[in-house]
């Protein structure tokens, strides 16, 4: 519809501009450096009209190699791309030798050769080819320098996927000697060490948690793990627990498995009033079971004071299974039998769990009730290792009636 106006519209004005010209054709003279030309308006706009094409026909010969060279550069580019595509569906799909095929294939045309070398690395990983795995990563270092972090990162994931722990290692201290912050690497490193159970190594990592790449809980595994390993040292003090723990990112600090784990080892070398005071002042702001079991553990000066704080949380909390538990450990330390046993009682019922009902056969076996207590245990070990009890005994073979 429009190349149709325009038209019509270039062929009214081209018949008004005919009528004139014909009309009257007027000269041009054109001077220059004593040459002098003269030619009638039509023979000048033929002559620039046919200058305008002549010019355009030259332009586009002069480009036609680079825009073929772009053509031909934009199909590879693009064809890349599609065996690209294709090699990560069929690396999704489990066919690991085409994925591999496809992806080498377009790493030089490709305008993402680092992603085509990792992918076909991890092809070649998944089909058992750790020595084509190995090769490829070569070819990557040697191809793209600039990304070599990148590429010993990837390498350090495949080595750990594939169980090459000290491989692993190797590489991702690589990583840190030049980004001692970097996310990934220091994740890989200790989830590595977890692994390896590296208490050692942990220890070090331990101010770079805070950074690392974990979900909130395996980090607060990790850091668990390494500090609980400090803590068996024969040199363990106050001051190595305000080391470790200074030395903890302040996000980490905040989690409650850390603080935890800082009340129980300020009361192992004898800071018990500390960790007691540290602990109320973050119950009251946030109420955390895992807390509240570490306070029924400490050892202070105080006895009464701790069973006192916690019955007045019971007041209002008088239905909190870990609070109940919590005062029924007090109270046995106390030896306030009587109180001990109603509050494990109504915290069994409220809740069970093996770790009550071990206590409570401690308390049964206190009391002298034997047989309570002998059930009290067995409905924990029920409770913990999901066998079932209940099933009856046996005839001894040759003492049938």
């Amino acid at each position: 519809m429009r190349f149709g106006f325009w038209a019509v519209a270039a062929l009214i004005f081209g018949a008004f501009l005919a009528h004139f010209i014909l009309h009257d054709k007027g000269l041009v003279t054109i001077s220059m450096r004593g040459y002098v030309i003269t030619m009638s308006v039509p023979a000048l706009v033929i002559v620039m009209t046919v200058s305008y094409f002549v010019i355009r026909l030259v332009i586009r010969v002069w480009r036609a190699p680079r825009q073929l060279g772009e053509k031909i550069a934009d199909r590879r580019s693009r064809s890349a791309g599609q065996r690209l595509t294709r090699g990560l569906i069929h690396l999704s799909e489990g066919d690991w030798a085409r994925s591999e095929r496809l992806l080498t294939r377009s790493i030089a045309s490709g305008e993402a050769p680092l992603a085509n070398y990792l992918m076909a690395a991890r092809a070649a990983q998944q089909r058992g080819a750790i020595e084509r795995r190995n090769e490829l990563l070569q070819q990557a270092f040697e191809n793209l320098p600039e990304a070599e972090v990148a590429i010993w990162v990837a390498q350090a994931g495949l080595q750990f996927e594939n169980g090459e722990n000290e491989a692993a290692i190797a590489a991702l201290r690589r990583v840190l000697d030049k980004q001692p912050d970097n996310p990934v690497a220091v994740s890989l490193l200790a989830r590595t060490y977890h692994r390896l159970d590296d208490a050692a190594g942990l220890l070090e990592l331990l101010p770079h948690l805070g950074r690392a790449d974990l979900d909130a809980q395996q980090r607060d595994q990790i850091a668990c793990f390494a500090l609980q390993a400090a803590q068996r040292d024969a040199d363990f003090d106050r001051a190595r627990v305000d080391t470790l723990w200074n030395s903890l990112a302040a996000a980490v600090r905040e989690r409650t498995p850390l603080k935890a784990w800082r009340a129980r080892a300020l009361s192992a070398v004898g800071a018990g009033e500390t960790a007691e005071a540290e602990l109320r002042k973050s119950l009251s702001r946030d109420w955390q079971a895992d807390l509240v079991t570490a306070y029924g553990e400490l050892d202070t000066n105080n006895l009464n004071r701790q069973l006192k704080h916690a019955e007045a949380w019971l007041k209002d909390r008088p239905e909190d299974p870990v609070l109940l538990l919590t005062a029924a450990r007090l109270c046995m330390r106390a030896e306030l039998w009587g109180k001990a046993r109603s509050y494990l009682e109504s915290s069994l019922a409220l809740a069970a769990n093996p770790g009550a009902y071990a206590l409570y056969g401690q308390l049964l076996s206190r009391l002298g009730e034997e047989s309570a207590a002998s059930d009290a245990y067995r409905q924990g070990l029920k409770l913990s290792s999901d066998i079932d009890l209940d099933v009856p005994m046996l005839d001894a073979p040759g003492l049938a009636d």
